[in-house]
């Protein structure tokens, strides 16, 4: 059983997250570090908040279905809060109603504790109204994004992503050949599956956080191998990793060259870098060399980076619609028009890069999303603009059970020398 302090935790990072721009895994790890929780009190923590932001417009239908009238901010947030663990989690019901009450304001709290408890009593039937909302509304997926996805993917399987970006993603490690790989004990102990055409990457029930701590694993989606699958890196070349941090597709990258050549992880200087060089540490990538630069400031690239690398692998910064499913508030902080915005930076970070590569070398261009217009609305631009160059290779990854949604695409020259 939680402690009691926890769900009043959790009201205060709804909170902050509300009021903030701040991405809700930084809020949570801040508010569990001061309050220092334990590991079953952090993981209750994160269940709940998360849960709630997944689950926002199911729940505000829940809140408009049992309470007339118009309702504070404070009290909508305490409302979800309590109505997620009764309807979606499955707490002891006198906990859920009893805590969530004792952390409204007075005048609120017969309220609340009345919309609590018609939900206890009516829950079955509440449950089913929810089955016969529109899927946008029933999985608490925007309406501006769901409707791009009917219009580029079809109505089934808008459907389908929207559910996919509604439940906890299942937890992946990929083995790291470089301190020697996961050891028969770590799989059996983690209860561990292999993923099916991913090598190295397994789903496990529970980390091996020994095997994490000593860099023998990574925790990792199948779909951040997609990119530096298409680089294809050989032993002894130059290779930079542009927005590199963490660090998952460096270290993969070093991996595949058995830590010979050099590889030039860039980064902004500040806690990106910082966590970048700390996983290179840990996971004995110890050919790359972390850099710290904004790629798009005048001056920041060195001079002598242009047309020195053989290839070049840029994962742009994006809008995260193929792993909402583990950035769970990403879905809120898009605006319509969003995937316009998104496209001039990448192509702006596509085109600084692209300087730097070596005549006759090759490009990965990736993302995390599955929008037309950051995908391969952005390389045909760059394409078009540089005839020298063409698309080798693309491969799209839809979100699944299995893997995030990820997109990248290999370019070079006309010809291969």
């Amino acid at each position: 059983m939680a402690s009691k302090h926890t769900r009043r935790i959790c009201a205060a990072i709804l909170r902050d997250w509300e009021e903030s721009t701040t991405f809700i895994d930084r809020i949570i790890e801040r508010h569990c570090k001061k309050a220092d929780l334990d590991t079953r009190d952090r993981a209750f923590v994160q269940n709940i908040t998360l849960g709630v932001i997944r689950n926002l417009s199911l729940l505000g239908f829940w809140i408009d279905l049992l309470r007339k009238g118009k309702t504070g901010n404070e009290e909508q947030r305490l409302l979800e809060l309590g109505l997620y663990q009764v309807l979606l989690m499955r707490v002891a019901d006198h906990a859920a109603v009893n805590e969530t009450v004792e952390l409204a304001r007075p005048r609120a709290r017969a309220m609340i504790n009345a919309v609590l408890r018609r939900a206890i009593r009516e829950r079955d039937e509440i449950l089913a109204k929810a089955e016969a909302l529109p899927p946008f509304q029933r999985h608490s997926m925007p309406e501006h994004i769901y409707t791009r996805w009917e219009k580029n993917f079809g109505a089934d399987k808008a459907a389908q992503l929207a559910e996919c970006a509604a439940r906890p993603a299942s937890l992946c490690i990929r083995s790291n050949p470089l301190r020697g790989g996961l050891t028969t004990r770590d799989l059996e102990q983690s209860q561990a599956s292999p993923v099916d055409n991913h090598p190295g990457f397994y789903q496990v029930e529970t980390l091996p956080l020994e095997a994490l701590a000593s860099g023998r694993c990574y925790a990792q989606d199948p779909s951040t191998a997609t990119a530096p699958g298409l680089l294809a890196p050989r032993p002894g070349e130059r290779i930079l990793d542009a927005c590199a941090a963490p660090g998952g597709k460096s270290a993969i990258l070093a991996a595949a060259m058995e830590n010979s050549g050099e590889i030039i992880a860039v980064d902004v200087a500040g806690a990106r870098s910082e966590r970048l060089r700390e996983n290179m540490t840990r996971l004995a990538a110890d050919n790359v060399t972390v850099a710290e630069m904004d790629l798009l400031a005048e001056g920041d690239i060195p001079g002598h980076y242009r047309a020195s690398f053989d290839r070049i692998i840029i994962d742009v910064p994006c809008s995260n619609t193929g792993v909402l499913r583990r950035r769970v508030d990403a879905r809120w902080r898009l605006m319509p028009g969003f995937e316009k915005q998104m496209a001039q930076l990448q192509s702006r970070l596509l085109l600084a890069v692209l300087a730097l590569l070596k005549p006759g070398g090759k490009l990965v261009y990736s993302t995390c999303s599955i929008e037309p217009e950051e995908n391969s609305g952005v390389v045909a631009g760059i394409v078009e603009a540089h005839p020298d160059l063409r698309v080798i290779e693309e491969m799209t990854l839809i979100p699944s059970a299995i893997h995030d949604g990820a997109y990248a695409a290999l370019l070079g020259p006309l010809a291969d020398g």
